[in-house]
Parts: structure tokens; C-alpha cells; sequence
């Protein structure tokens, strides 16, 4: 897992559909931390792990003021019956033509395979850390709550 800390870029705002056809943008959530994640696909079994890693987290991330937000390439109706059958607690967003992922520059893995990766965004709207996460998304996610948990004292 690689886990770079970044002189503090603005996130780079969007607007996406979310799971249930709603339109969720980056400055909806200004004022709070945001863990912005990248998955590669729904269902996959890496990107189960990592969903269900957030999810068994989400209370801890609520209670420090995080928000977190999932983005694939899937369509929304794929991200709607993922997160039910996953029972997720927070949005699935769908990046069709991998705008956001772009805006953002998460790699592609031997030009075919999307990156996972992780933007920490604090309430001011800055990218304070970004991760890869392609095989531990368990670690990933306790990696990020020490560093929110180090931030906030």
C-alpha cells in the first residue's frame, strides 16, 4: 500500500449520480472530512473487502465528522444493487466515463486495470493524503482512521 502525504492541492470539485439517481457533488460536503474512494469494480471480491472495511468503520468515520463516498465506473443501477446487498451505509457514485477518476489521476494498472485508491479531504476542501490500496483494503482503511485520529488529536 502506498500512502503519500501531499502539500494541500484543492480537491478538484465534481458532480456524479449517486446509487439512487441523485446528484451528489464534492462541495455538498464542505465543512466535513471526506474519504473519497476509487474502486475498480462492484462485486469484485478486493473491492467487497474494501466496501465492507468502510462500512464496518463508517461509525468511527461519522464520529470525527468524515463523510465517506465510493466512485467506480459501474452504472447506477450496478452501484444500487451492490450497496444493497452489501447493506452500505454510505453513497456509490457512478464515474461512467472516468471523468472524476481522471480529474483526480488515479492510474490505470497495466493500461487496462483501474487503480484503487484513497483522497483524504479535509473540511476545507484540500487533499491532505492520498493512498493506493490494490490488495489490503482492510489495512488501507485502519491506515486512514490513525491519520484522521493523528490530525484530530
Amino acid at each position: 500500500m502506498l500512502a503519500l502525504v501531499i502539500s494541500k492541492k484543492i480537491a478538484p470539485e465534481f458532480t456524479l449520480f449517486s446509487h439512487d439517481s441523485s446528484e451528489i457533488s464534492l462541495s455538498d460536503y464542505k465543512g466535513k472530512w471526506v474519504i473519497l474512494f476509487f474502486y475498480s469494480k462492484d462485486g469484485s471480491p478486493v473491492c467487497k473487502r474494501g466496501c465492507l472495511s468502510f462500512k464496518e468503520q463508517y461509525e468511527v468515520f461519522k464520529s470525527v465528522n468524515c463523510e465517506v463516498i465510493g466512485i467506480s465506473n459501474d452504472s447506477i443501477q450496478t452501484h444500487k444493487e451492490f450497496k444493497e446487498l452489501l447493506d452500505l451505509p454510505f453513497p456509490l457514485l457512478s464515474d461512467n466515463d472516468n471523468l472524476v477518476r481522471n480529474l483526480y489521476d488515479v492510474p490505470n494498472y497495466l493500461g487496462k486495470f483501474p487503480g484503487k485508491s484513497s483522497f483524504l479531504i479535509n473540511p476545507d476542501g484540500e487533499i491532505v493524503h492520498v493512498y493506493d490500496w490494490l490488495f489490503r483494503p482492510r489495512k488501507h482503511v485502519a491506515k486512514i482512521l490513525s491519520i484522521l485520529n493523528e490530525i484530530n488529536g
